[in-house]
């Protein structure tokens, strides 16, 4: 096993009814920033919830809003509420909605106070950490999917030059998050099924690289797979189900919450690609994971081929076969699965626009970042990103 720091300071507030203990954890004496989306939480009742809770302990005009973060939440539209944020003296930011408007709150609070051009977090992909001057933020999730309640990362696009990066560090995990599973039962089928497979591929992304010797790593990783591929199906149908919905949500948030990383090799090249195509073509996150995903197991076989066995054996049940066609037999139920989750694994399935010079856009845009060796074993360059593109058409 690797040697590994483990840090985390979230309060992590889970279950039925928890909203309303935000009048104990927001700071007093203070004034707050609410941030969210679209608007769902207008339709969901969470909106309401928020307010009333917060109304114990705040008056009417310490509470400013600002609506509109975008799914893949823009650079643009963020620095508008950096602009509030520092015209008004927000004291802290309450972020109310899903991993997008709590990755959009986390440059927020980053970019306040940076000297600077503050596309340079994003483009230098700056870390921010503890003593940094950045705006305290805590969260309450209504979209479970990409764990950023409990976990320092970000990503955002920049709409101009159609980028999607990152920005993260100690002093970006949240102070608290609010997580009650009943919130989903108003989600949409179609993010339920994003958020399932978005958690799925998260884990993943830490799990799938080569056999070690961290063998509870590993069986968390395998407990996570088992429970998302025994509910997911069943919760995107019955979100209301209070035991289907306590335990995705619990699930996607263990997924990328930093401990199953810890003392283990992880990949993370299928998100890099995956987000130059939401960047391209506005393809929703979790789809563009399973696109590229299944692909990339494909042609870093001969690398991954021993953990995906060990995977096919002990979350798919495949017992019978040699290594490789255990490994193979992995692949194809990974697929099935994301079918089964309502996945199109192919990118002429996703956008109506031409892909045909996709491969050379995102290789190009790889090389000029200097991102020639991805992956567990740093193995997978230039040309290898091209034919799991190819192979993703």
């Amino acid at each position: 096993m690797n040697n590994f720091e483990l840090y985390n300071p979230v309060n992590y507030v889970f279950g039925k009814g928890q909203i309303e203990k935000l009048k104990d954890l927001v700071p007093a004496n203070t004034k707050i920033l609410i941030t969210y989306g679209g608007g769902s939480i207008f339709k969901n009742g969470v909106y309401d919830q928020v307010k009333t809770a917060l109304a114990t302990q705040f008056e009417e005009n310490n509470i400013v809003e600002f609506g509109g973060i975008e799914p893949n939440p823009r650079y643009e539209t963020l620095m508008k509420a950096v602009e509030i944020v520092r015209e008004q003296k927000i004291g802290f930011i309450l972020a109310v909605g899903g991993g997008s408007v709590i990755d959009g709150t986390k440059f927020i609070s980053a970019a306040v106070n940076y000297e600077g051009d503050a596309a340079e977090i994003l483009r230098k992909r700056i870390l921010f950490k503890e003593g940094d001057n950045v705006v305290p933020f805590g969260t309450v999730l209504t979209l479970p999917a990409t764990g950023s309640e409990m976990n320092s990362g970000a990503v955002v696009t920049i709409n101009e030059t159609q980028e999607k990066l990152t920005l993260g560090g100690s002093a970006l995990f949240p102070k608290f998050s609010i997580v009650d599973p009943t919130v989903i039962t108003s989600l949409p089928k179609r993010q339920l099924q994003n958020g399932v497979v978005d958690a799925f591929t998260h884990t993943m992304e830490q799990y799938l690289t080569y056999r070690h010797d961290a063998i509870l790593q590993d069986r968390i990783a395998e407990s996570i797979l088992q429970t998302l591929v025994e509910i997911g199906p069943d919760v995107v149908e019955n979100p209301k189900d209070y035991k289907l919905a306590s335990n995705f949500v619990w699930c996607a948030t263990m997924a990328l919450n930093g401990l199953i990383q810890k003392g283990v090799p992880s990949d993370w090249a299928t998100h890099m690609i995956g987000h130059e195509l939401t960047a391209l073509y506005e393809i929703d996150h979790a789809r563009t994971l399973a696109i590229i995903g299944p692909n990339l197991y494909r042609i870093m076989f001969e690398t991954k081929k021993d953990k995906l066995a060990q995977y096919g054996k002990r979350v798919w049940n495949i017992q019978e076969g040699s290594t490789e066609e255990i490994a193979e037999k992995a692949i194809e139920k990974t697929v099935a699965f994301f079918h089964t989750m309502g996945m199109k694994t192919k990118l002429s399935e996703n956008t109506d626009e031409d892909f045909s010079k996709t491969a050379d856009f995102i290789v190009n845009r790889f090389e000029e970042r200097g991102w020639k060796a991805l992956g567990e074993k740093q193995n997978i360059t230039p040309d290898k990103v091209r034919e799991i593109v190819e192979m993703s058409y």
